[in-house]
């Protein structure tokens, strides 16, 4: 590069204390012209880095920035030039002014100045830091070593995202889960369905048959498709984790228990309930369940004609917890001994189901049950040998006291729930009386093919138990209306929902019209073989609309049965057929009414009104809108057994309330209706009974021809409009004279 004159150098150090002076800023760099703009531009260029891959020398003239007082990069053009060689005067001190650190005396080589940085007016120092050496890049044109790296690797990577996608369809995402979550998943499938997810594969085949997806091992649903050696393997398999075993009905197990009894019952030693009705199992391995799981809190054994009173010893001392047996239909337990032992151990006993047991007149277990006062639920129907003196010792006790007021003996009342004495033909109304006032907690009560009851003390007996829900009187022929009247009254009226009174002939509507008003709550009913006609079902139907209507379809909230009713007849099935299509007409007007009452009190509300003018203003009518007429149903309807002749019209008619279909409903009531009708004129002799024939006949037909369940037929009161608009018979007009 030509070297610069001296003059220039003179001129340019002359010019420098001017432009301090004069508007140079201290806040900002002044603008650099000519020569000097070229040398900052080089000074740019140039980096340590650069240099040091050119092989040059940094400069050495580093005074200025020791000094703090700017910043100097200084290079030599020519590797074997000199400081001294660059310049011929020294006139340093003339150019750096108040920058140079150094004396003016001193003789120093001129230098070439190529940027200088003015301090700032308040003196700070360099705020800034230079970026790290492998941060920087080599030249201009290069890239840094960490975009590189990231290209090199993305060359690895696949681009297209159809890659990406068959990917992340091909991942199974199945292994990727926990084994707790997969059995928490396979936990909703039913036992069929575990059995045929579990050919999927190996993995998925010790999953279906993990234990812990059988803690509940209940065969009711699959007993009759399963064969013994897969049973017994699954059993195997899941016994250390099965609670719940119910083998009900799995006669095919008869052969293992005799071969492989006692290993099945050493396999599964958790268990909570055991029941083994109908398994042909033998005795020593019920034996083996009763030792080897001493947690068992449900037993049944019904039926079974291994159970004799060693198995009740077993319980007696092997499950203390045992808290509902069930030993109905066991034919070799001959005596109480043995289930004495048991009410006497196992003090948390709740539930006792003894039908048809032989022993049950014995006045020792009664007392026993006298004494623990624990159970909830006794069942003794078939109990042929039961008397009145065995119920007085199960409610009094022995030797009672007496109350003087009322006669009464004085014995803690019973927590007994459900009593069923159900053909206990020995019981009568002394028997009976006894328990008036002691089971104040009873809510099911059955005494039904009882034949030496009677009024007296029934009626006894329901005035004292509010919580009555369920009562079963079927086939009590001394009953009379008094019975159905004195329960009307009772405090239990308001909670009865079942009332069976089913071949009690002495009982009609007197009697049972008193029923259906009083409780509301009635669920079902079962009328079969009385005298009860069409107003009981009238006033049925009047109190089942007493229960509401809403936008749901509607569902069954009444059983009724009538079969055998002599004195109902087809009218009174219409009544029913008819309530459950009724809807009433004024339901939509009174919402109509209630919005448009709302929108006004709304509308007036908002109304602006002003302090200092008073002006009337008329209401404006309101627009006409068309409201879409919103669908109503009976909540609930009343599902009817009646003579097998109109069982089938009932049940079509059922299904399709049920469905919601009202409009096919109601039509199919009109032309049954019709054809009833028709074929009563029929029957009828005289003049015209051919056309009443043919008028039947037609009749009957256009009630055949309708079997379209599912067609869309028009909706509302009375199933008069039909969406579909079908079309009519046509009619000629009248003559206008006659």
């Amino acid at each position: 590069m030509a070297s610069i004159p001296h003059d220039e150098i003179l001129a340019t150090s002359a010019a420098l204390p001017a432009a301090e002076s004069g508007a140079a800023r201290p806040d900002s760099p002044p603008k650099l012209k000519g020569r000097r703009r070229l040398l900052n531009r080089l000074q740019r260029m140039t980096s340590s880095p650069s240099l040091e891959q050119t092989g040059r020398s940094r400069s050495s003239s580093t005074g200025v920035r020791r000094l703090g007082k700017g910043s100097m990069s200084c290079i030599s053009l020519s590797s074997t030039l000199s400081h001294g060689q660059c310049w011929e005067s020294s006139s340093s001190s003339q150019f750096y002014g108040k920058f140079s650190g150094k004396p003016h005396g001193d003789d120093t080589g001129p230098i070439r100045v190529v940027e200088t940085e003015l301090i700032s007016a308040n003196g700070s120092q360099q705020t800034t830091i230079p970026l790290p050496a492998e941060m920087r890049p080599c030249s201009r044109g290069s890239l840094l070593r960490s975009a590189v790296a990231v290209l090199e690797d993305g060359e690895n990577t696949p681009d297209t995202k159809g890659e990406k996608l068959l990917k992340m369809q091909n991942k199974n995402y199945w292994d990727y889960l926990p084994v707790e979550i997969q059995l928490r998943i396979l936990s909703w499938l039913m036992p069929k369905e575990l059995g045929k997810v579990a050919c999927v594969s190996r993995s998925w085949r010790q999953l279906c048959f993990d234990g812990q997806l059988w803690a509940k091992f209940d065969t009711s649903t699959y007993y009759s498709d399963i064969p013994r050696d897969a049973l017994v393997r699954l059993i195997f398999s899941a016994g250390p984790f099965i609670k719940h075993l119910n083998l009900r009905g799995c006669i095919q197990m008869a052969e293992a228990w005799f071969q492989c009894g006692e290993q099945i019952a050493d396999a599964c030693r958790n268990l909570v309930s055991v029941n083994l009705e109908g398994t042909h199992i033998d005795k020593p391995t019920i034996t083996y369940f009763l030792v080897r799981n001493p947690k068992l809190v449900r037993i049944s054994m019904t039926g079974l004609a291994t159970v004799t009173n060693s198995e009740m010893n077993v319980i007696s001392k092997s499950c203390p917890l045992l808290e509902y047996l069930d030993i109905s239909w066991c034919r070799n337990l001959i005596n109480a001994n043995g289930l004495r032992r048991v009410v006497r151990a196992c003090h948390r006993l709740k539930e006792l189901r003894i039908d048809e047991f032989r022993a049950v007149d014995d006045e020792e277990f009664m007392l026993e049950l006298f004494q623990t006062n624990t159970l909830e639920t006794l069942v003794m129907s078939h109990c042929s040998s039961l008397t009145d003196s065995a119920l007085k010792a199960l409610l009094h006790g022995k030797n009672p006291e007496i109350d003087i007021l009322t006669g009464r003996p004085i014995a803690p009342p019973r927590k007994l729930k459900h009593l069923n004495l159900s053909h206990c033909q020995g019981v009568s109304d002394f028997g009976i009386g006894h328990l008036a006032g002691f089971v104040p907690e009873l809510e099911s009560l059955q005494l039904s093919f009882c034949p030496a009851l009677g009024n007296d003390s029934i009626i006894n007996l329901i005035g004292t138990t509010p919580n009555l829900t369920r009562l079963d009187l079927e086939e009590l022929e001394e009953l009379t209306n008094n019975v159905l009247l004195a329960l009307s009254k009772a405090p239990c009226a308001a909670r009865l929902e079942h009332l069976n009174i089913s071949y009690c002939e002495k009982l009609g509507d007197t009697g049972m019209m008193q029923i259906v008003k009083n409780c509301p709550n009635l669920k079902s009913l079962d009328l079969d073989n009385t005298r009860v006609s069409d107003l009981t079902l009238i006033e049925l139907c009047s109190q089942m609309r007493k229960r509401g209507f809403g936008m749901q379809p509607p569902r069954c909230g009444l059983r009724v049965a009538v079969f055998d009713c002599g004195n109902v007849t087809w009218a009174g099935i219409r009544e029913i057929l008819s309530n459950n299509t009724f809807v009433p007409r004024y339901a939509e007007a009174a919402v109509l009414a209630s919005r448009a009452e709302e929108e006004e009190s709304g509308s007036g509300s908002s109304s602006p009104s002003s302090s200092t003018t008073s002006v009337t203003i008329l209401p404006s009518p309101p627009p006409e809108t068309t409201q879409c007429k919103a669908d109503l149903y009976p909540n609930e309807i009343i599902q009817l057994k009646c003579f097998y002749g109109w069982q089938t019209t009932v049940d079509i008619h059922t299904k399709r309330v049920l469905n919601g279909n009202l409009g096919a409903a109601m039509r199919l009531e009109r032309r049954w209706t019709d054809c009833m009708m028709t074929n009563e004129e029929a029957e009828a002799g005289g003049i015209g009974a051919r056309r009443r024939r043919r008028r039947a006949r037609n009749a009957e037909m256009m009630y055949n021809l309708d079997d379209d369940d599912d067609a869309d037929y028009g909706y509302g009161p009375g199933g008069l409009v039909s969406l579909g608009n079908r079309r009519r018979r046509a009619r000629s007009g009248g003559c206008v004279v006659m």
